[in-house]
């Protein structure tokens, strides 16, 4: 990638980070059991490392014509079988422009897995940010078996920031992408075709995308909750006092996993007043992570080293550049005196591939991994409380 529109590209995707919205590759772990398969779950694949599916993905926009022919451009991860893997054309996961982070991982335009139907997620990204922000995380649950669904929410994009009131449209979307995948899969010769096990959805989302995934089974903005929805994943959301009423909180019957970092402190306080005020969900777990902020769940660090390491821009030019505000989150998260954020990749993939493993496809094997005594003996970062 050259230097040129540089300054348009840095600007969009400084001021996604600072929202919590970036763009990643995969990370690998290294700490705890990653990778290891064998501990605690021997009868389960390690949810803290790539699972045996290969990992396609695609994308397309769909337009509902209920909300005014309303434009969501979509990205998909979904599992391949070994039969139909590949190593091209890796998946170049657009920024601006003609710019594009490549995927070490997922491939475009694989044949989905036949082994189905199969759980299907959707991914909620932060307040004025990307799509593409969590790549990593969705690659991982691809891999797991899981059809994962990703839309860019119009008007509340770090490239298009011109909704005054994003709130209201975020269940919709979110609705709208369940209905469109549906359809796909209920349509012949798709390349969705039969893949999607409609009993089998779950939302998960990042900082506003949190919000959302609340707002699934809670209800929000004037939308009523989605009874399709079977479990959700928080991960360093809005979901405290005021997002919304305690009689919401309390409805929520859904299995809820809440992760968040020790040094976020507003989502930090949001998730113990959500965990306090959720006495009926039938699985509610509280993730803290000792160390970790609010952009270690973003991939915040993969445009920071872009610049430095591929584009050879040092700090002290970012400014010149419009990403002078990238330079703080960047130094809070990137740099080894702090939480190392492949660390925090690693244990975001651990809790929510358990989470949904456990909740969506009932596999009981991840129950090990979904308690205190697992975290107490294995991950020292964590604190882990379930109700």
């Amino acid at each position: 990638m050259s230097c040129l529109s540089s300054k348009r590209w840095v600007a969009v995707f400084g001021t996604a980070i600072l929202l919590g919205s970036c763009g990643g590759t995969q990370s690998s772990g290294t700490g705890g059991n990653a990778g290891t398969g064998g501990t605690p779950g021997s009868m389960v694949d390690a949810p803290d490392a790539l699972g045996s599916f290969a990992v396609g993905h695609t994308m397309f926009t769909a337009t509902d014509a209920a909300r005014d022919d309303r434009e969501l451009i979509v990205n998909v991860w979904y599992p391949v079988d070994e039969a139909d893997a590949a190593t091209e054309p890796r998946a170049e996961y657009p920024l601006t422009g003609p710019f594009t982070l490549a995927s070490e991982v997922a491939v475009d335009g694989l044949v989905v897995s036949s082994a189905g139907p199969l759980a299907f997620l959707v991914f909620s990204h932060g307040f004025g940010g990307i799509n593409t922000q969590s790549t990593q995380l969705m690659e991982t649950l691809a891999s797991h078996g899981f059809i994962v669904a990703a839309p860019a929410h119009t008007g509340n994009t770090a490239l298009d920031q011109s909704d005054d009131m994003p709130a209201e449209k975020r269940v919709p979307d979110v609705s709208f992408v369940i209905d469109t995948m549906f359809e796909r899969s209920n349509t012949p010769s798709d390349a969705f075709e039969g893949r999607i096990d409609e009993s089998k959805v779950g939302v998960l989302g990042h900082s506003y995308g949190g919000q959302t995934s609340m707002g699934m089974v809670a209800g929000w903005a004037g939308a009523g909750p989605d009874p399709r929805v079977e479990a959700i994943g928080v991960i360093a959301g809005g979901v405290g006092e005021g997002d919304f009423s305690d009689e919401a909180f309390s409805s929520v019957t859904a299995p809820t996993v809440l992760l968040v970092g020790t040094l976020d402190p507003g989502a930090f306080e949001n998730h113990n007043y959500a965990f306090t005020h959720m006495p009926n969900a039938e699985g509610l777990f509280k993730v803290e992570i000792t160390g970790a902020n609010h952009t270690h769940f973003a991939n915040v660090c993969d445009i920071g080293n872009y610049l430095i390491d591929d584009l050879g821009i040092e700090q002290d030019a970012w400014p010149g550049l419009g990403a002078g505000a990238l330079i703080q989150p960047y130094n809070d998260t990137c740099t080894d005196e702090v939480f190392p954020i492949a660390e925090a990749h690693r244990l975001q993939n651990l809790y929510m591939v358990a989470h949904f493993k456990r909740y969506l496809m009932g596999e009981t094997g991840y129950d090990d991994y979904l308690s205190s005594a697992y975290s107490d003996a294995n991950e020292p970062a964590v604190s882990f409380v379930a109700q």
